[in-house]
């Protein structure tokens, strides 16, 4: 069973991805936050700068890409795999106002013969291995069989599947009876992906659909960076991992961004997941959010360090 990480804008950047295997490890791929291909078909450097293979040493990172026009895509594609990429993945999944308006992402869903042709463009164009990443409906679960047998038309290397619909965004439980109905239907290797936080939550989904090629996990990665190796049988993020692991996160973002006060928006990103693995942060989890100055993030975050870990 492959452990995948989930790709989270804002969060699971190239400065994190190599901070989490140098730390933790644990993840067999790396699935990037996604791309948009730009309709005047020239790259954006700091876009691709991202995802610079040298940038991205150690485990595989899939690069994914947001669009809805199926041959600029196929355009993009062919880039990615000029910087030395094979698998692509495409995104019908993302719940965002912003992004489901312009009728992409999970707004893909909304339409289901665009989706097609879409996907015919992309495998015409520039063929596989292509994955795809996909909510299983905007409104309903019930959806998932139509946009299923879509799917079903194209050779893909891979199905993630987040069992929520798109009008749930991230709120109420992820429908894994709706995922199991669904789960025989799949042509293509399924990873499945929602609400993954424990260790538990690793091994109760591997034993009940063995027959899955991977589990994902976004959130519960970025809570607890050692989910994944926990769930290998080994060891819970000790104090010093921890304090190795959001050093260089902030030393990485200060690099990357320029300014201290930058990378500073960017951890607050990555505390307000990770917390809850310290006893008694309330307090300093409020000061957080409120500060602004390289010295208060600092002092904040070594009176973090002198608190218990929970159990």
């Amino acid at each position: 069973m492959q452990y995948d990480a989930a790709p989270m804008e804002g969060l699971t950047d190239r400065v994190w991805r190599q901070a989490h295997q140098r730390w933790f490890g644990g993840a067999d791929r790396y699935y990037a936050p996604f791309l948009s291909p730009p309709e005047n078909r020239i790259p954006v450097k700091k876009k691709m700068a991202e995802l610079a293979p040298a940038a991205n040493p150690g485990a595989p990172v899939i690069p994914q890409l947001l669009g809805k026009d199926g041959s600029c895509a196929a355009w993009m594609i062919g880039v990615l795999r000029e910087m030395g990429y094979t698998e692509v993945n495409l995104n019908f999944g993302c719940p965002s106002g912003t992004v489901t308006a312009k009728g992409k992402g999970a707004g893909m869903l909304r339409d289901l013969d665009a989706l097609d042709r879409f996907l015919d463009a992309v495998f015409t164009e520039a063929g596989g291995p292509i994955s795809v990443k996909t909510r299983i409906g905007v409104e309903r679960p019930e959806e998932f069989g139509p946009i299923l047998e879509v799917y079903n038309r194209y050779p893909l290397a891979g199905l993630i599947v987040h069992p929520r619909v798109m009008r749930q965004l991230y709120r109420g439980q992820a429908d894994r009876d709706a995922f199991e109905a669904a789960l025989p239907a799949c042509k293509a290797p399924v990873c499945y992906n929602g609400d993954i936080t424990t260790p538990a939550d690793l091994a109760a989904l591997a034993a009940r659909w063995p027959g899955l090629e991977g589990l994902m996990a976004g959130r519960g990665l970025i809570a607890d960076p050692a989910l994944f190796r926990k769930g290998r049988g080994g060891p819970a993020a000790s104090r010093e991992e921890l304090r190795g692991y959001f050093a260089e996160l902030y030393a990485g973002y200060t690099a990357a961004f320029g300014s201290p006060q930058a990378a500073i928006s960017r951890m607050k990103a990555h505390w307000h997941e990770a917390i809850a693995l310290f006893e008694g942060a309330d307090k300093l989890e409020k000061q957080l959010k409120k500060l602004r100055d390289p010295w208060e993030y600092e002092v904040t975050v070594s009176q973090l360090f002198t608190l218990p870990l929970r159990k």
